[in-house]
């Protein structure tokens, strides 16, 4: 039985609904299920709000969505930005259309001008036409890849960065303060964005250094980065394509797929048949929203996915590489990525950032850096930023135009991508990367997980004695660290921000000669895993 307060809250939110379907949903809900939809209205996370399509202020839904963006403009105007310029575009999930209309609707009745995007596009679309056209920030309809029960609303500030805080709780607290759903005004907006789609697309494809084409394999997976891709492929010279059909055109059910992520076991499967099929040279496989990108290699023993670590270190060399002036250059990665990147940029004698984790930190990883600039940032779930000039978020579709141009850089040289790992093994010592999930009862249980963790943190790892670094209040991890010139461990433990589970991510660095580094930094790579499952 909800209390009287809630309820009466649950009957205010109903009545002012403009959704009738909605406003029905919650009429025939138990008091259990009411009960969890006012629990707490949903809260920015990554840059924006995500969750589940459903009426109530806990889901995805037009009342949400009104009175989202209505506390969107309330900041900006406090900002001094009313007035501006907002971009908005959307994804072809469940109701993104409408929801970006709305958003739309919204900020021109707030004296905005908009540019409404006049078809599903990629998430970076609406990063760089924020950061190109100098608008006071943009909002793309998404849920990047979650299952299709869900949905969202991404927010980025001027220079198409992601908000960070105190931005986020401003914003909520103007949410809090907005007027029922069914008051807030709405203007009529016409679509548009062709010429920022075509910027966008052509400076995708400019990310090139060289010249010549390779067979490239393509899955958007159901998502809207399909047209796109191809397109930026083709103006970068890649013009022999081979997609999966059955996953090319955008569907927000996702079929063939049980979770529309490329990092998922099995989600690739269709996508690495197809290159094996057709002897590509590399796999390309883009999320529903195009801004992750995962890269599928052959290898002697048939095709396989590389890891978001093995990408970011062969595209942040390949960036140095060609780099003027490599001194000025920023490269980026996260706590929770592999530590390599930050060797390779050393021996090229660069900055390299680690951030805590997401692009929201990537995106300013040159801001404390004088006289240097951002090159490359990635993260190791797969989002890679490759021309933070033109968009500074992780932009899949930029991202696979230099993969392929790094594979026909390799091939000129004689080399495949194995042999580019295998350069930088021998060059940085082997580094061995893994993570580790551990299921807990409830977000308390990772959090009284976290709390025994730095009350009494294991002196060893593998026979090799750790000291712990804890990056609270920053953030709710820890890092476990030790070993010496030939052999490294390293652990960094998280509780999921979103699900009840423990993280963690293990790299073991090795140093020598190459096969015997990597059987030592598997076993011990074993060994630690084996241990992070007790903790």
């Amino acid at each position: 039985m909800i209390s009287q307060p809630t309820r009466d809250v649950v009957q205010e939110w109903i009545a002012h609904d403009p959704d009738p379907g909605a406003a029905a949903e919650l009429a025939a809900c138990s008091d259990d299920e009411l009960a969890d939809r006012f629990a707490g209205p949903l809260t920015f996370g990554t840059a924006g709000l995500r969750g589940p399509l459903r009426a109530g202020p806990n889901g995805m839904n037009l009342a949400v969505v009104l009175r989202a963006t209505h506390g969107v403009a309330r900041v900006l105007s406090d900002r001094a930005l009313a007035g501006g310029h907002v971009v908005v575009g959307y994804d072809a999930r469940h109701r993104s259309e409408e929801f970006a209309r709305t958003a739309a609707e919204v900020f021109a009745a707030q004296g905005f001008s908009v540019t409404l995007m006049f078809a599903p596009a990629p998430t970076p679309v609406v990063a760089f036409a924020v950061r190109g056209t100098g608008a006071a920030a943009g909002v793309q309809i998404t849920a990047s890849h979650n299952p299709p029960s869900d949905n969202g609303y991404k927010v980025y500030f001027p220079d198409g960065l992601q908000i960070v805080s105190p931005t986020d709780a401003d914003i909520e607290t103007a949410i809090a303060a907005a007027p029922p759903a069914d008051e807030i005004p709405r203007t009529p907006v016409s679509v548009s964005g062709v010429a920022q789609v075509r910027d966008y697309v052509e400076r995708a494809a400019a990310v090139r250094r060289g010249t010549g084409s390779a067979r490239v394999a393509l899955t958007p997976m159901h998502g809207v980065g399909g047209e796109f891709a191809l397109d930026a492929l083709a103006l970068a010279g890649f013009s022999d394509v081979y997609v999966v059909h059955d996953q090319f055109e955008p569907d927000p059910d996702f079929p063939t797929v049980a979770f529309p992520n490329p990092e998922e076991p099995g989600a690739a499967d269709e996508l690495l048949a197809l290159a094996a099929e057709c002897g590509a040279e590399v796999a390309i496989a883009l999320d529903p929203d195009a801004d992750r990108c995962a890269v599928g290699v052959p290898t002697a023993t048939g095709w396989r996915m590389l890891s978001g670590d093995e990408t970011g270190w062969l595209l942040g060399d390949y960036l140095l590489s060609t780099c003027a002036d490599p001194a000025t250059a920023v490269v980026a990665s996260t706590v929770v990525s592999s530590q390599m990147l930050a060797r390779i940029a050393a021996s090229y004698g660069a900055h390299h950032v680690e951030t805590l984790t997401g692009f929201k930190w990537l995106s300013r990883a040159d801001e404390d850096v004088p006289g240097a600039t951002l090159l490359y940032a990635y993260e190791e779930a797969i989002g890679h930023c490759v021309d933070p000039a033109a968009v500074r978020d992780k932009d899949g579709i930029s991202a696979a135009v230099l993969v392929g141009d790094l594979v026909v850089a390799l091939r000129g040289r004689g080399l495949t991508v194995p042999d580019a790992l295998d350069e930088l093994a021998r060059r940085h010592g082997v580094h061995d990367t893994v993570a580790v999930t551990r299921r807990v009862a409830s977000s308390a249980a990772a959090a009284a997980l976290m709390a025994r963790l730095r009350s009494a943190p294991p002196a060893e790892l593998a026979g090799f004695a750790v000291t712990v670094t804890d990056l609270a209040p920053r953030t709710d991890a820890l890092v476990f660290a030790g070993g010496d010139d030939d052999v490294a461990v390293r652990v960094v433990v998280r509780p999921s921000g979103t699900e009840p589970k423990l993280k963690s991510y293990i790299e073991i660095r090795c140093a020598g000669e190459l096969a015997a580094a990597r059987a030592q930094a598997r076993r011990v790579r074993d060994t630690v895993a084996a241990a992070v499952r007790g903790f």
